[in-house]
């Protein structure tokens, strides 16, 4: 078994890989938002700079402050994706609704995927 902080390194890495997958095919392909109004290198910057800023206080702050794992985890992924938002808000200059939809998306699809890879690092 993996000690916490490793496991938390591995998730960064797949969140990050991920999330910033995710978000370049939405933008490009479900939101249409051509490369002059967000270039690929603001997308990297976008997704690598959201996962950073939200998942060291989702794995190292927020269970100081909720202990019960489930509503830690349903508090957590709520602000993650509301923060997440607010970033693709400001850094994409998109509309919220957009913002909303692509956070919504990404995390949705981050939190799918590691449903199924965090129990395999355990066996």
């Amino acid at each position: 078994m993996m000690n916490y902080e490793l496991l938390f390194l591995l998730s960064l890495v797949l969140t990050i890989f991920i999330e910033t997958t995710v978000l370049i095919i939405v933008v490009r392909h479900f939101l249409r938002i051509d490369k002059d109004q967000a270039s690929d290198v603001l997308l990297l910057f976008s997704g690598i700079f959201a996962s950073f800023a939200t998942l060291p206080y989702l794995w190292f702050v927020l269970p100081f402050f909720i202990r019960d794992h489930y509503l830690n985890m349903m508090a957590g992924e709520s602000l993650v994706f509301l923060v997440e938002s607010v970033i693709y808000y400001f850094l994409l200059k998109i509309g919220i609704r957009k913002a909303l939809i692509l956070s919504c998306i990404c995390n949705l699809i981050s939190f799918l995927a590691g449903l199924l890879i965090v129990p395999a690092l355990y066996n």
